[in-house]
């Protein structure tokens, strides 16, 4: 939401101004371009016929007959320039060239042949912020003026209104007093002249608003839409960010939106427009291109890259996947070039003269718009003066488009919340129309000036670009668009101004990023559920359970979708609209765990599906429960009395057979677990500890047990208290180092004092030696007998500058924790851990830790540490801290390291000693590691998104969390002081590397390896536990409740299940009359390092993704039917317009069969199959 320059500062754009240095590496550098064979044929005139022009009339005009006949015959005939445009989708199919590199299956060094990549940039950019006058941020533009004389300035106009869903107020209170009264004018002001067009982005504001229209108004929006007037861009349920994000979530709010439009409208989206998020991710590029997309828009990008991008134009170009050696994922890019998308900053590089232009700041009745700043405002446009005035405009736009290559320009034309009644929105209308009819009427002009919608001006560049040859010579570019260069990688870290970067919303609001992820693997659990509950079932009876959850269900898609807003997911709302994010995100997890709760009972045949409703209460809870939205989670403590034995029931949301330790909360220690055979299942149980400086214990206990669990399934398991012949729970071991005299021990179980300065917990892969004095771990000892230091260090930036969005910290961090507080080691049979309440300067502290090494036997939690941190920055003893935890490992990894996009990809950092500390942060949605010259790698994976950085050698640091008193001056109005207590945890990996020499200077994007990319689907997508509100009596028989498993066999563990669902659940009855699939399965298949490839071989995996998934054989007693390809937003049904490379023949050789499929590495495929139960 922007403002004009550096006066009037109202919204997050902070000034049309310099900053200082900032930079970072991304992903890899171009390789040799002469290495990709490039077949274009440039349309450049011969030496000849220029000899002929100049030398022999005659023969000249033969031959330019001759040539005007040819391209006639082999390009058609060339439409009309003008704004009456089709708005249909273009006939033309996209295909990439072939390319002659062909990448290898999980080859981590081969990469894309672009022309630019981000880290070139970076390299390049001197950061120097210097003064380029009236465009502050650039330069002063100038042109000659005979630009336009063959191919004359073709400008479309864009009218929009950002409506963001929640930010200073909630999205229902946007809705009642902005938005509808926006989408009435916009039907009202566009239907009165057809030369009238506009954009719109949010579907979450147009559902609301087709709820309460009457059906005229939803016929005159719909004739809009289809005759090119209104063009629906994105179309997503919100614009959402992309830097904490996770894919799942993107997918999710995409297609949500886009289904809602395609099923009410009859349209699905091929434009984009991204205009406020802060920093672009190149997961977003990919994922819009397998949906079918064919252009974006982005805005918010670092001011000197753009002046770079600029001088070169290279501001339109193609983004391609850094991993994409075959042009497959090509997507158009155009990106704006000045600070801002408001109207002062999109007309030309002079705002004091575009905002002459903002209609709007008229002094009208019931407009109260600031006038503009630079004390020249804004005239109605009249006979008298519209020549003077269409000149300067002009002016203006010839300027803007020198930045670019081709003559075909784009002019926004709103800013947030605008045209919100007619009396605005004619003034725009009323006198851009004249200023139009001015221009287009004198052909000296060379230019021709319409109303335009995305899709008007792309279409009419993609013609242009077809005509005249903008190759600049050596330039890899695409087959997709000719003319423009190739870039990879993506705009993070944003700085809009001198050294103000946005890398502090990274972590504002850590609590909700959690909830978040929590909210995104609980829906992905239920409709799992949802999908086999309709699968298995072939009667109306069975049907009825599953989708009278159908309304919670699409109200659980679009919770979780509205926060992956560009103010939500970020932290960057007003309090209580993040209560209100909040409390919607809660209602939806409750409303999710009773229906899987439910679900279970149905799946195991506990309770015939007749009996199951929406109303009827379930035998089963969630164990895990949340008091309020803004509560953290507690485990449910099962009251093992005495003869009593309690039901707990494990979902796998895995792909693979998951075995793992396993922990629930129990209210007594003396107590048994048996499987559901009956059978005695080995456990321990250990105190539980909580953050209290005067009181470590709860009374309870934490009951462990390995349990092992089908792919996608559930098992059963029994915690009994009585005469089972089973052995009790074996105690922990208790030693402490404790300020505390005495140390109050809890019964039963024995503590013995530490009295060394070194304590360590093990297991048999790892050693984990830790600091007595300041509880913090030291090192990892390996079974080799190598040792990695780790040097955990927790620390605070003090930052009276910081805000929501900005971190400006006010130099380096500071280490927090002094000799003293509280250590506690736990050792038992299956878990290992040390607890530590550190002391510091604050009578509480802001911290406290657990480290834990599990002892379950070939399991994948053996192999790494277990980091758990609460968080309690409560009070104002923390203000304008920023906490972190630093690992100053020994990895030479020459302040190089990698971070992850979305979850889905990684990116290569470097950080830079010309740009500030703030500027060398970035995103961490769940994955962090450096690697040294000798291949060792140190890997934290996280559960929810955060900031990374490595600021020295050898170092990586993440922040945790931050309270801020001020306002940094980017419009939210306040600072961030609603901090709630929290809880983070972490996977720290150390692996080696087994059959490769990795230098550091690897400019390429390094792959996870096997091994970590498992531990992070673990962390991510835990299990999930369900607990018996009743006991029973152990004399009573028990039932033997059956195990759940739905797979025939494992899927390939490089092979990951991104959702299963029934897209449409309240209309399930009604597809199967029309014959259509009613399921869709989205895969992910994983590239991984096979350098580091045999740790995550030998722990339940039994099969990588090499050969083709079968679907038919896929499920066990279901057939899987109907099975057909389609984009990622369930839409199109054309696969030429997604861009996989489908190329490929199976390796046997044989014939592609129908159900069998192959994905590339790195590659997202979604399918619609039917599910029928075998007879």
């Amino acid at each position: 939401m922007p403002f004009s320059s550096y006066i009037g500062n109202t919204r997050r754009n902070s000034g049309g101004g310099g900053g200082g240095s900032w930079g970072q590496s991304l992903l890899p550098t171009a390789l040799s371009k002469s290495k990709l064979a490039i077949n274009r044929k440039p349309r450049k005139r011969t030496v000849l016929i220029n000899f002929f022009f100049s030398n022999f009339f005659i023969i000249a005009l033969v031959v330019s007959l001759l040539f005007f006949l040819l391209t006639l015959f082999h390009f058609g005939i060339p439409g009309p320039i003008s704004s009456r445009f089709l708005t249909s989708r273009s006939n033309r199919i996209v295909k990439p060239r072939k390319s002659i590199y062909r990448r290898n299956v999980n080859d981590s060094v081969s990469g894309a042949v672009v022309d630019i990549t981000t880290k070139d940039l970076y390299d390049r950019i001197e950061f120097l912020d210097e003064d380029g006058g009236p465009w502050k941020q650039g330069w002063r533009v100038t042109y000659k003026g005979d630009e336009w004389e063959k191919e004359k300035l073709k400008i479309f106009v864009v009218p929009h209104s950002h409506n963001d869903p929640g930010w200073k107020l909630t999205v229902e209170e946007y809705y009642q007093r902005q938005s509808r009264h926006i989408l009435d004018t916009i039907v009202e002001t566009l239907s009165k002249d057809t030369r009238r067009k506009f954009i719109w982005e949010e579907m979450s504001y147009l559902e609301r608003w087709w709820r309460d229209a009457s059906p005229n108004k939803q016929e005159a929006l719909t004739n809009l839409v289809k005759n090119g007037q209104l063009e629906i861009v994105g179309g997503g349920w919100v614009m959402n960010d992309e830097a904490n994000s996770h894919y799942f979530a993107i997918i999710e709010q995409i297609a949500e939106g886009n289904m809602w439009l395609n099923d009410t409208i009859g349209v699905i989206p091929k434009n984009s427009w991204a205009i406020d998020p802060f920093g672009y991710s190149s997961t977003m590029a990919y994922l819009l291109r397998r949906m079918g997309f064919e252009n974006m828009l982005i805005q918010r990008t670092h001011y000197e890259l753009k002046k770079d991008l600029a001088q070169h134009k290279n501001l339109e170009y193609i983004w391609r996947q850094s991993w994409d050696a075959m042009e497959t994922t090509d997507i158009f890019v155009h990106m704006m070039p000045f600070y801002s998308y408001d109207i002062p900053h999109t007309c030309g590089p002079e705002p004091a003269v575009c905002c002459q232009f903002d209609f709007a700041r008229m002094r009208m009745r019931d407009l109260k718009y600031e006038l503009c700043p630079w004390g020249k405002h804004p005239v109605e446009t009249t006979p008298e003066n519209v020549q003077e005035r269409a000149l300067k405009l002009l002016d203006q736009y010839r300027k803007k488009s020198t930045l670019y290559r081709t003559n075909t320009l784009l002019i926004p034309l709103g800013d947030d919340f605008r045209y919100i009644n007619i009396d605005e929105a004619e003034a725009q209308f009323r006198n851009y129309q004249k200023l139009f009819d001015h221009i287009n009427s004198n052909p000296s002009l060379n230019a021709e000036a319409n109303f335009g919608t995305l899709e008007d001006y792309f279409r009419t560049l993609r013609e242009e670009a077809d005509r005249v040859n903008y190759f600049l010579p050596g330039e890899v570019g695409s087959g997709q668009v000719v003319g423009f260069p190739s870039l990879s990688g993506d705009f993070f870290t944003y700085a809009d101004r001198q050294q103000d970067y946005w890398s502090g919303y990274y972590v504002s609001r850590p609590f909700f990023k959690a909830v978040d992820r929590v909210l995104e693997h609980t829906l992905r659990g239920a409709e799992i559920m949802m999908s086999f509950l309709l699968g298995y079932c072939h009667r109306v009876q069975c049907e009825k359970f599953p989708t009278s959850f159908a309304y919670k269900l699409t109200a659980a898609r679009r919770n979780l979708a509205l926060f992956q807003h560009h103010d939500g997911v970020t932290g960057t709302a007003k309090d209580y609209v993040v209560q209100d994010y909040g409390t919607r995100m809660h209602t939806s997890l409750q409303d999710l765990q009773i229906f899987m709760a439910k679900a279970i009972e149905v799946l195991l045949g506990i309770r015939h599906e007749k009996e199951k409703s929406d109303q009827s209460p379930s035998f089963f809870e969630a164990e895990q429960v949340r008091s309020k939205y803004d509560a953290r989670p507690v485990h449910k403590p099962i009251a093992a009395r005495e003869g009593n034995s309690h039901t707990v029931i494990l979902f796998n949301p895995s792909e693979q057979t998951r075995e793992e330790v396993v922990t629930v909360v129990v209210n007594r220690a003396e107590i048994s677990v048996l499987d559901s055979n009956w059978t005695c299942v080995p456990s321990q149980i250990s105190p539980e500890v909580q953050h209290d400086n005067t009181k470590p214990f709860t009374g309870r206990h934490r009951l462990y047990w390995k349990a092992s669990i089908p792919a996608l399934g559930l098992r059963t398991y029994y915690i009994a208290n009585g005469n089972v012949e089973c052995e009790k729970a074996t105690q922990s071991k208790l030693k402490y180092a404790s300020e505390f005299d005495p140390f109050p021990c809890p019964p039963p179980y024995s503590c013995s004092k530490l009295d060394s300065d070194v304590t360590e917990i093990q297991n048999e892969h790892q050693t984990c030696v830790f600091d007595v004095k300041n509880g913090l771990l030291r090192t990892i000892v390996h079974i080799n007998g190598s040792e990695t230091v780790v040097g955990e260090e927790i620390g605070m930036y003090t930052s009276p500058d910081s805000g929501a969005y900005l971190f400006k910290p006010s130099g380096e961090a500071q280490p927090i924790v002094r000799p003293g507080g509280h250590l506690l080691t736990s050792e038992g049979l299956l878990v290992q851990e040390v607890f530590s309440y550190p002391k510091t300067r604050w009578q509480k502290s802001p911290i406290s830790h657990s480290t834990r090494l599990y002892t379950g036997g070939n399991t994948l939690q053996d192999l790494a540490v277990e980091m758990e941190y609460h968080v309690e920055l409560l009070g104002n003893d923390f203000d304008d801290q920023e906490l972190i935890v630093r690992y100053k490992t020994g990895v030479d990894n020459k302040k190089i390291f990698y971070s992850d996009l979305n979850g889905f990809q990684m990116s290569r950092r470097e950080t830079y000693d010309k740009i500030p500390l703030q500027g060398n942060y970035y995103p961490m949605p769940s994955l962090a590691f450096i690697q040294g010259s000798n291949g060792k790698r140190f890997s934290v994976h996280s559960r929810q998104s955060l900031g990374v950085a490595s600021l020295k050698d050898g170092w990586l640091e993440i922040m945790l969390d931050r309270r801020l008193a001020r306002d940094d001056g980017r419009g939210l109005g306040q600072g961030v002081t609603d901090n709630r207590a929290m809880t983070v945890v972490f996977h720290l990996l150390v692996e080696s590397n087994i059959s490769q020499s990795d230098p550091v200077s690897n400019l390429h994007p390094r792959n996870p390896s096997l091994l970590s990319h498992l531990i992070g689907a673990h962390l991510n997508y835990p299990i999930n536990t369900f607990i018996a509100k009743k006991p029973q009596d152990i004399s009573v028989h028990v039932p033997q409740y059956s195990t759940f498993a739905p797979l025939a066999k494992p899927l390939p563990c490089d092979l990951h299940i991104v959702n299963f669902k029934v897209p449409r659940p309240s209309k399930y009855s009604q597809l199967v009359e029309e014959d259509k699939p009613r399921f869709a399965l989205i895969l992910n298949r994983r590239a991984w390092d096979s350098s580091y490839c045999h740790k995550g071989r030998s722990a339940n995996c039994t099969s990588v993704a090499n050969e083709a998934v079968n679907f038919s054989d896929m499920f066990k007693d279901l057939a899987a039917t109907k099975v057909k390809p389609t984009s990622l937003n369930l839409l199109q049904e054309d696969m030429d317009i997604l861009g996989y490379d489908d190329q490929e023949q199976p390796r046997d050789g044989s014939q592609p069969r129908e159900g069998r499929i192959s994905i590339s590495p790195m590659e997202i495929r979604a399918y619609k199959l039917e599910l029928r139960p075998h007879k």
